[in-house]
């Protein structure tokens, strides 16, 4: 991929990975094609690991509709996501906000800042930026805040 974050002109086998990294179960590593392949023909549609691991790696990029719909339903994107240009783009934030929520350190955050006044919401948005400054991170995880 080109950077974190950006999706637009992929191919399957990059959005695929997208999701591999960017989908995780909160509190552990991501999900390896076996656990995906495992769950997948655990739900009535046989798909092998081998055969992720080639839509991943580029070596196939015509999957069966089976097989989209099925990967699309496991990391809960429509199967557009695979072949629409753009449609990457419109849930790209979602996914990034989902596995930051995965985190319980941000739920904890979020749940605390529900309900605030839009003016300690700022006030509560300056601190993060500071500290993430202090850090070193960027302003916004992956691509500039929209406002």
């Amino acid at each position: 991929m080109n950077e974190p974050g950006a999706t637009v002109g992929l191919r399957l086998a990059d959005k695929l990975n997208h999701l591999f990294h960017t989908v995780t179960p909160g509190g552990r590593r991501p999900y390896s094609t076996e656990e995906v392949a495992r769950s997948i023909t655990l739900s009535g549609v046989p798909i092998s690991a081998s055969y992720i691991w080639l839509l991943r790696k580029g070596h196939r990029d015509n999957p069966t509709l089976r097989h989209v719909e099925a990967l699309a339903q496991f990391f809960g994107v429509p199967p557009n996501y695979f072949f629409e240009s753009g449609a990457e783009n419109k849930l790209a934030a979602d996914l990034r906000l989902m596995a930051a929520l995965k985190d319980t350190g941000v739920q904890a955050i979020a749940l605390r800042a529900s309900g605030l006044s839009a003016k300690s919401l700022d006030s509560i948005t300056e601190v993060i930026q500071r500290v993430r400054e202090l850090e070193g991170l960027a302003e916004c995880p992956d691509e500039p805040c929209e406002e």
